[in-house]
C-alpha cells in the first residue's frame, strides 16, 4: 500500500478524509483481493480482465419485468387452478393482503418447440421462436412480499442493506471490452423505478462500476446520450482542456489518498470524451437493415431490445433492460387486460433479440435472465382501497414461488427446474432462492461466487453474502 506523506504544502487533510482513509480506507487493496481478475497494467477500473477459471458466458442481458409478473399466466401453468376456479384451495396461504378463491389463468398455455415447453399464449412468439433457448425455472423464491426489498434482494443481493448491484460486481470482475463505452448500462424509459439509481448502485465498489442510467424512451441518439459532444469546441481544444484537468485532478486526488469518488469523476471524464463517437453510433439504430429494425418492431421495446444488442455486440458487459418502471406488472386488478397488453409490448422484441443474438453467433456467449421481483397469487386479492380499486380480477404479490428463466452463455435450452405445488403458490421441488441464481449466474461468467470478493469496512463482502449455491442443474 502506497504510503502518502504529508506534503503538497503541507496538505494534511480534514477529520473526515482522515477517518475515510485510516479507518475504512482499504479501497488501494480491493483490487489485491481478486488478483484474478485484475489485468497486469491496467490503467482504468473497466480496463479488460480474466475471471478466475474459463465461462461460457462473457455478457449479461437483464430483462427485468418491474412490478412482479403472474407466473401462472406467463411460464408456469396450473391445470388445477382451471378446476378450483372460484372455490377455496386446499392450502394455507400466508399473503400480504387478504385474498379468496382460486383464479384460474384467462390465458392458455401451448407447448413449443421440441422441447415441448408451455408457454402462455401472451408470450407466444417467445414460445415460437424461442422455446428450446430458455431454460426457465418454475421454483424461484424471495424473502418478502414487498417490492422495494424484493427489488434490492433481485438487483443487489440484499433485501435491506445498500449493497453493489449484481452489474457493478460484474464489471468489477471482467472490465469491460470496450474503453469507449460504459461496462455497465441500465435502460429505464420513462424514469426510475422503485427504489430508484439504487437498483443499479456500485455500493461500497469504487464509484467507477455504477451502472449508466439511460432513459430510452427517446428515439433520437442525441438525447439518449445528453451532453456528450459539446457545441461550441473543437475536439482537439477539449483535449487540451481535459488533459489540464486532469492534472489538477491527480494532483487533488493524491493530496487525499486516491480517494474512490475523485478516481471515478476523473475516469467519467475520459469516458465521456471517448463516447463522443462511438455511443452516439451504438444507440443509433437507424444505421441497421430495415429487416432488422422489423424483426424487433418500431416500438419503444423493440428499439431498447435492438440498442441492447448494439451495445453487447460492442462489448458491453452487462445491460439491464426494464419494462415497466412504474409498476405495470403489479397487477392487483384487472389483470387479464394488463398481463395481454404488457407482454404484447415486448413479446416480439425478446423474441427478436434472442433470434437475432443467435443468427450472429453470440447467444453461446450471452446470458440473457428474464423475471421480476417476485410473483403473485393464485388467488384472487380481496378489494381493498389503495390497492385493486374494489376489483376482484387481479393478484397480490408472491414471494413463495415464481419464475424466472435464463438463456444462452451455458444454459440448458428447452428446460425446465423445479416446480411450484398444484396451485403455483410456493416453490416446491428443487427450490432456487435469488442467492442460487446469482451464484449460477457468476459461475457461467468464470468466477466462483465465495472467492469474487471486495474488502470493506473490516470483512470481506460478496454478491451472495454467505449463500447460494450453484445450481448444477441448470448448466449445459
Amino acid at each position: 500500500m502506497k504510503h502518502h506523506e504529508q506534503g503538497h504544502g503541507g496538505y494534511i487533510g480534514t477529520r473526515r478524509e482522515f477517518l475515510s482513509r485510516y479507518g475504512m480506507g482499504m479501497g488501494a487493496l480491493a483490487m489485491g483481493g481478486l488478483p484474478s481478475a485484475v489485468a497486469s497494467g491496467a490503467t482504468s477500473p473497466l480496463s479488460p480482465k480474466m475471471p478466475q477459471k474459463r465461462g461460457k458466458a462473457k455478457a449479461v442481458i437483464h430483462l427485468f419485468m418491474n412490478g412482479g409478473p403472474s407466473q401462472v399466466d406467463t411460464f408456469d401453468p396450473k391445470p388445477e387452478l382451471t378446476k378450483y376456479d372460484g372455490k377455496k384451495i386446499p392450502l394455507e396461504l400466508k399473503t400480504e393482503r387478504p385474498t379468496g378463491m382460486a383464479m384460474k389463468s384467462p390465458f392458455s398455455f401451448k407447448k413449443y418447440g421440441e422441447s415441448g415447453l408451455e408457454v402462455s399464449e401472451i408470450f407466444s412468439k417467445v414460445g415460437e421462436a424461442c422455446a428450446d433457448e430458455l431454460c426457465v425455472i418454475r421454483s424461484m423464491r424471495a424473502e418478502v412480499p414487498n417490492h422495494e426489498p424484493s427489488l434490492l434482494l433481485m438487483n443487489c443481493g440484499d433485501s435491506r442493506l445498500p449493497r453493489p448491484s449484481v452489474g457493478s460486481w460484474v464489471t468489477y470482475g471482467l472490465g469491460t471490452e470496450n474503453q469507449n463505452l460504459p461496462g455497465f448500462v441500465s435502460m429505464c424509459p420513462g424514469g426510475y423505478p422503485i427504489s430508484r439509481t439504487q437498483n443499479w448502485q456500485s455500493g461500497f465498489l469504487p464509484a467507477a462500476y455504477q451502472g449508466n442510467y439511460v432513459d430510452s424512451k427517446n428515439k433520437d441518439p442525441k438525447k439518449l446520450i445528453e451532453h456528450i459532444v459539446p457545441k461550441h469546441l473543437e475536439r482537439s481544444k477539449q483535449r487540451e482542456q481535459l488533459d489540464f484537468l486532469r492534472q489538477l485532478n491527480e494532483k487533488h486526488a493524491e493530496e487525499r489518498g486516491r480517494d474512490q469518488e475523485l478516481e471515478a469523476r476523473l475516469e467519467s471524464f475520459e469516458l465521456a470524451y471517448r463516447m463522443q463517437l462511438e455511443a452516439t453510433d451504438a444507440f443509433d439504430v437507424s444505421k441497421e437493415p430495415k429487416y432488422i429494425r422489423e424483426m424487433y418492431g418500431d416500438t419503444l421495446q423493440g428499439r431498447q431490445m435492438l440498442i441492447t444488442r448494439r451495445l453487447v455486440e460492442r462489448g458491453v458487459r452487462f445491460v439491464q433492460v426494464w419494462h415497466g418502471a412504474g409498476q405495470p406488472w403489479d397487477n392487483h386488478d384487472d389483470l387479464e387486460v394488463n398481463h395481454r397488453k404488457l407482454a404484447g409490448q415486448c413479446d416480439q422484441a425478446i423474441a427478436a433479440l434472442i433470434t437475432d443474438l443467435k443468427m450472429r453467433g453470440m447467444l453461446d456467449e450471452t446470458l440473457v435472465l428474464w423475471g421480476g421481483e417476485f410473483g403473485r397469487t393464485p388467488v384472487v386479492e380481496m378489494p381493498k382501497k389503495g390497492t385493486n380499486a374494489g376489483k376482484i380480477n387481479g393478484r397480490d404479490h408472491n414471494h413463495y414461488g415464481f419464475t424466472t428463466w435464463m438463456a444462452g452463455g451455458g444454459v440448458k435450452g428447452g428446460h425446465v427446474h423445479g416446480s411450484t405445488d398444484d396451485f403455483g403458490f410456493a416453490a416446491a421441488t428443487d427450490k432456487v432462492h435469488v442467492h442460487d441464481l446469482h451464484a449460477t449466474m457468476l459461475h457461467l461468467l468464470g468466477f466462483d461466487h465465495e472467492a469474487l470478493t471486495y474488502r470493506y469496512s473490516g470483512r470481506d463482502f460478496r454478491l451472495t453474502d454467505v449463500h447460494g449455491e450453484v445450481i448444477e442443474d441448470l448448466l449445459a
